[in-house]
């Protein structure tokens, strides 16, 4: 009862909506409505006039990195022009300035260009502890998300929100819009299998930006505040504070519609270089939790794949040791596989994303019994469940397995649809 007590006390304030969200039937889906150039899209970050008032006389903590950006220019740098007072940086997966590998433990640290203390959320630590928000008056989101359920930027964002519910106090997001913003496709996550890439019922690609996310995670009750400090937090305060509850602020992006073709103009982490690897980040990401590469430590990551024992006559490459990649699969050793980088990204995905490639893989592999790394556990991590590992083994089709994604996908398409903020 406390929890849904919370819950209904929780308000959501989205700053009025860029543009009201046109009737789904003037879209066709095709590549033909996805024209929206990227000039044309002001991000929530570049919206100063919208969130300034609401920063100015505050202490302020950003959770960033190096996407977050105004125009060519850090928020942070931007905010300290404006006089806005920042007390404190919270960084992800990859560091504040973006240059960590994937999966390393990232340490507190200076920030060496403002001199703000900057607390690591990625690894020891995932949310702001009350101490880090004592001298906080609110909180600030601005990240560029994938739109990928794997993505670790999610449950970041996710934490933060919670951690800002738990300690009272109210979190600005600035939104930002999804690169794959028509995908809503993949298995839906079986919520047994919860990790740091993958925290909710979603499928693998949902069609969502981070404010729309942040929505329904709070419209679902799908937040893990600490519900007992919460209530007791709340039965602490005037009546007419307590009727206000927690506020959640949402800049939309303006000129954005899930059918926009956006560009990201700053790479979103090491290994995802260039829109092509984002095009193909859901359906060749699967291969982390495999014994395949997928083109880390070389100058196409996420857009090859290979193995030393595939045919010797495929397209072939070596992973190196490189900054963002110094330990990738396959270390130095001849990769053998193919080149994915000269395809029509979104031509291969189509309105989805596509298994063929983890498929084919499978089948090109000799030991079967050591395709999947530590007995399929990363594979189930990302994937969501352990169903798919079992389909694959079994020499399912993409078809038949993509039948088995029903009625779950039908019913997050659904849900999903409550909390859009952009036309589709």
């Amino acid at each position: 009862m406390r929890i849904s007590l919370v819950f209904l006390l929780l308000s959501i304030a989205a700053v009025t909506r860029s543009q009201t969200p046109a009737d789904s039937s003037s879209h066709t889906g095709d590549s033909s409505s996805r024209t929206r150039d990227s000039a044309s899209i002001r991000t929530g970050a570049d919206q100063l006039e919208r969130y300034l008032p609401l920063l100015e006389g505050r202490s302020v903590a950003i959770f960033g990195n190096a996407t977050t950006i105004v125009g060519k220019t850090h928020l942070v740098d931007t905010l300290l022009k404006k006089g806005i007072r920042i007390v404190k940086l919270f960084s992800p997966e990859h560091g504040f300035r973006g240059e960590a590998d994937a999966g390393a433990v990232v340490s507190s640290q200076t920030d060496p260009v403002t001199g703000l203390p900057i607390i690591s959320l990625y690894g020891t630590q995932s949310k702001p502890t009350s101490t880090d928000l004592e001298d906080v008056d609110v909180m600030v989101f601005d990240m560029q998300d994938v739109g990928v359920r794997f993505y670790t930027y999610l449950a970041s964002m996710q934490k933060y929100l919670e951690a800002a519910i738990e300690n009272d106090r109210p979190m600005i997001l600035l939104d930002r819009p999804d690169p794959n913003g028509w995908l809503v496709d993949g298995p839906v996550l079986d919520t047994a299998y919860r990790s740091n890439v993958g925290m909710q019922p979603v499928p693998i690609v949902y069609g969502l930006t981070m404010g729309e996310y942040a929505r329904m995670l709070m419209g679902e009750h799908w937040l893990n505040p600490h519900a007992d400090s919460l209530a007791a937090l709340l039965a602490k305060r005037p009546a007419a504070q307590q009727k206000n509850g927690f506020k959640l602020t949402i800049i939309p992006c303006q000129n954005y519609t899930h059918h926009s073709r956006y560009t990201l103009p700053v790479k979103p982490s090491p290994n995802l270089p260039n829109m092509q690897s984002v095009y193909l980040y859901a359906s060749i990401c699967l291969f982390e939790g495999t014994a395949i590469s997928l083109g880390r430590g070389t100058d196409k990551p996420f857009q090859q794949f290979g193995h030393p024992l595939f045919p010797k006559n495929l397209y072939s490459f070596t992973p190196k040791s490189v900054p963002g990649a110094t330990k990738p699969p396959q270390l130095d050793k001849i990769c053998y596989g193919y080149d994915l980088s000269g395809a029509d990204a979104l031509k291969e995905v189509g309105d989805g994303f596509t298994l063929k490639w983890v498929l084919q893989a499978y089948r090109l592999f000799p030991g079967k019994d050591t395709f999947f790394l530590r007995t399929g556990k990363g594979f189930d991590r990302l994937a969501g469940g352990s169903t798919l590992r079992q389909q694959i083994r079994q020499g399912m089709t993409e078809q038949a397995i993509r039948k088995s994604w029903e009625p779950a996908l039908s019913d997050f398409k659904k849900t999903r649809k409550k909390y859009l903020l952009y036309a589709e």
